[in-house]
């Protein structure tokens, strides 16, 4: 089960001057993420094509839920620590925040309104 991203408490804002700083979980996540070829090789064309998008649309939000495409969520089992984006062929993206302190709500979820920083955990195929 998945939760849209839109139900976030707190204000729910990220300062719209700061956009998303990316980190990758890996060496070879961020060749795949920042080297079309690589992209390309590992995912076929075109899953590597809206890959492309996602990244250029994350990079230039100030939070994930400012992310126009890819239908944003939260991933309901991952008890509120992971968001996934769509991209093509059933692949997604799945984010964790990237905060030592992440910013929380108070019911104690992760606010994702206000995470400035998240790490690109993995390029997956979705289940089920």
């Amino acid at each position: 089960m998945t939760d849209v991203l839109t139900s976030f408490g707190g204000d729910g804002s990220a300062r719209k001057d700061h956009l998303l700083e990316l980190a990758f979980e890996s060496q070879e996540l961020r060749a795949i993420c920042e080297v079309e070829t690589e992209a390309r090789r590992k995912l076929g064309d075109a899953v590597a094509e809206i890959l492309k998008h996602r990244l250029a649309d994350l990079r230039s939000a100030a939070s994930v839920e400012d992310v126009p495409a890819g239908r944003p969520r939260v991933l309901g089992d991952s008890g509120g620590r992971l968001v996934a984006l769509d991209l093509a062929s059933g692949y997604r993206i799945v984010i964790g925040c990237n905060h030592i302190k992440p910013p929380l709500t108070d019911g104690g979820d992760i606010n994702w309104g206000r995470v400035t920083r998240i790490k690109i955990l993995g390029v997956e195929m979705q289940h089920g």
